[in-house]
């Protein structure tokens, strides 16, 4: 007789740990989501950015870039006009850590120099039986320390009767890394005051148009789209070459940060407006509004506060063209002149294709604007992805 019963069923498998329950752990979740829903937006938004490595790394770069031009002479190893007259468009020297295969402290070469009359270029062979030992904490060329005191100590300089051209020299056999690190303080710093001008006028125009709309947005719209009808740099040129020539180099590094900002404000002032016409029909607003607040307390009270981290991202993705646009004003002889010592200005030097190829190193300023640019833009992204947190 055969057995119709039907197999037991397979017991289902779960998933449940079976690991003992800590109640300690659970608590500090709990603590930590507590923390992050009553935390504030500018916290939100700081843990958000930490996630983006790219733009984290992209700011301690430009916090060590801006620290720098604070001391700018210390760390040049020579002065901004100091001349070495045998060693004109003298190329980059190394510096090496071995001899004849054993350790050394940090040291360079000398140089010999030729003039060769078969193609008039100078030529620069180096000598390894001279060598000269890097110091450091030193006193070399003076300076004016911020018209505060005078000085002659630097972070590192030239062993005794060598040379240090770690970026080679220019037509006047001026250090060409000495002066990258004293243009950096001009160059940095026009985006940062051209940026803030900027952002004052974008924030007024944007600000009365997205408030009160009708024919005040109206005005403001048609205002943007003349201005930004224009090509930029033509633009930029005409009111460059309007600059008188009398001017001192302070007045003319305020006119080109001027000019920057009169044609950059534009795109920042549009950006405004779109955040107004959302924030205007918000109930906290209405309600401003209901208890007799004025619209200049509304909008400096109220909008501009909800959404300042947005403000900082998009200037912080303005300042590059400000900076590429001194520099391509400078380049083309139409912004700062010398003396003042900017990217643009060492640029000018290397617009012959000549020059360029017997003494490509001129052009090494430009990868410094194209490190400033891109550490911008990277953490401009970062700020941009990190200014809505809750997204």
């Amino acid at each position: 007789m055969s057995d119709n019963r039907a197999p037991a069923p397979t017991p289902l498998r779960h998933y449940v740990s079976d690991a003992p329950f800590d109640p300690a752990e659970t608590e500090e979740i709990s603590a930590e989501q507590e923390r992050l829903s009553t935390s504030s937006g500018w916290r939100l938004m700081w843990l958000k950015l930490k996630r983006h490595r790219l733009a984290v790394y992209s700011g301690y770069v430009l916090i060590v870039l801006y620290g720098s031009i604070l001391i700018s002479e210390f760390l040049a190893p020579y002065s901004l006009t100091h001349r070495h007259t045998d060693f004109i468009y003298a190329p980059p020297q190394g510096i090496h850590l071995f001899h004849d295969g054993k350790l050394s402290a940090p040291f360079t070469y000398g140089l010999n120099y030729r003039l060769n009359m078969e193609n008039l270029r100078r030529e620069y062979t180096v000598d390894e039986s001279r060598r000269y030992p890097v110091r450091y904490l030193c006193r070399g060329d003076s300076y004016d320390f911020w018209g505060l005191f005078e000085s002659d100590l630097h972070l590192f300089c030239p062993g005794e009767g060598g040379t240090l051209f770690l970026f080679g020299t220019d037509r006047l056999g001026r250090d060409l890394f000495s002066r990258i690190i004293y243009g950096a303080r001009i160059s940095l710093t026009v985006g940062l005051f051209g940026i803030i001008f900027s952002m004052v006028l974008g924030i007024i125009f944007g600000g009365l148009a997205g408030y009160y709309g009708g024919i005040v947005d109206s005005v403001v719209q048609r205002l943007i789209e003349i201005i930004r009808s224009f090509p930029e740099l033509p633009l930029w040129m005409a009111l460059s070459a309007a600059l008188p020539v009398t001017w001192s180099p302070i007045l003319i590094y305020f006119g080109i940060t001027l000019i920057l900002g009169l044609i950059d404000w534009t795109g920042l002032a549009r950006a405004v407006r779109s955040k107004f016409l959302a924030l205007r029909e918000e109930d906290f607003t209405a309600a401003a509004e209901l208890m007799g607040a004025k619209p200049s307390r509304i909008i400096g009270r109220h909008l501009v506060p909800n959404f300042t981290s947005h403000l900082i991202a998009s200037a912080t993705l303005s300042i590059p063209s400000m900076i590429l646009g001194e520099t391509a004003l400078s380049f083309l002889g139409l912004g700062l002149r010398p003396p003042v010592t900017s990217w643009g200005v060492l640029l000018s030097e290397a617009q012959s294709i000549n020059a360029v190829a017997l003494y490509p190193w001129l052009m090494i300023p430009g990868l410094a604007v194209v490190v400033v640019v891109l550490t911008f833009n990277f953490l401009g992204d970062g700020l941009r992805d990190a200014a809505d947190p809750y997204h």
